[in-house]
């Protein structure tokens, strides 16, 4: 198996049971393209919500869930790494260990407001309240709307705390034609923010006319 000094960072991706499937899958798609490492975490709502909108069935089990998504991504071996939500010995739930950088994408409301609270009943949870308390990079990509006033009240928290809130809002001055245009644009604001380098749409102003 190939170890950490294989790739050029490391990063935590957490997939919730918020709507937006497609958006955690191009993002998966494009690290692995890097030579990014990857820890994934996938809630139990976020498997159905990835076979209702993607139709893609993720294996529950962590070790054929990981063999499953090596083979979609033609990752190398041990790039990704798929843990389940009580393997309170991964790497995510140590600060002496855990990645500098998480993303949740999509995140649900739920989850934002177990993070806001810093609950850690599970290594979504647990994972969030590790970087955070580390000072690492926390990207919460949200989907919901309307947002109640509790919803807005825990984005603020969040983003008080250092976390970066990322709605899931795609622009539309790069004229899209069609939904994966709409999801890249939202992957590749996530990649800017994690450094790194894409050419999945272009930059405002260096787009041609």
């Amino acid at each position: 198996m190939n170890t950490a000094s294989t790739y050029d960072k490391q990063i935590t991706l957490a997939i919730t049971g918020a709507s937006g499937a497609p958006y955690a899958l191009g993002l998966l798609k494009a690290l692995v393209a890097n030579n990014v490492q990857i820890f994934v975490l996938i809630s139990s709502a976020a498997q159905v919500v990835l076979k209702t909108e993607s139709d893609i069935a993720i294996p529950s089990h962590p070790d054929k869930a990981q063999q499953f998504l090596q083979q979609m991504f033609s990752a190398k071996d041990g790039q990704i790494q798929v843990f389940g939500k009580e393997n309170w010995f991964s790497p995510v739930a140590s600060g002496s260990a855990a990645p500098k950088h998480m993303i949740v994408c999509p995140c649900s409301t739920g989850t934002l407001s177990a993070i806001a609270t810093g609950a850690s009943d599970n290594l979504i949870e647990r994972g969030a309240d590790v970087v955070l308390k580390e000072r690492g990079q926390l990207i919460l990509v949200t989907r919901e709307m309307p947002l109640s006033s509790i919803h807005l009240e825990n984005m603020l928290k969040l983003s008080q705390m250092g976390a970066t809130i990322m709605p899931a809002s795609p622009g539309f001055y790069h004229h899209p034609t069609c939904i994966d245009d709409l999801v890249d644009f939202v992957v590749a604001r996530i990649l800017d923010h994690l450094g790194q380098a894409h050419n999945l749409v272009s930059r405002w102003g260096y787009g041609g006319d």
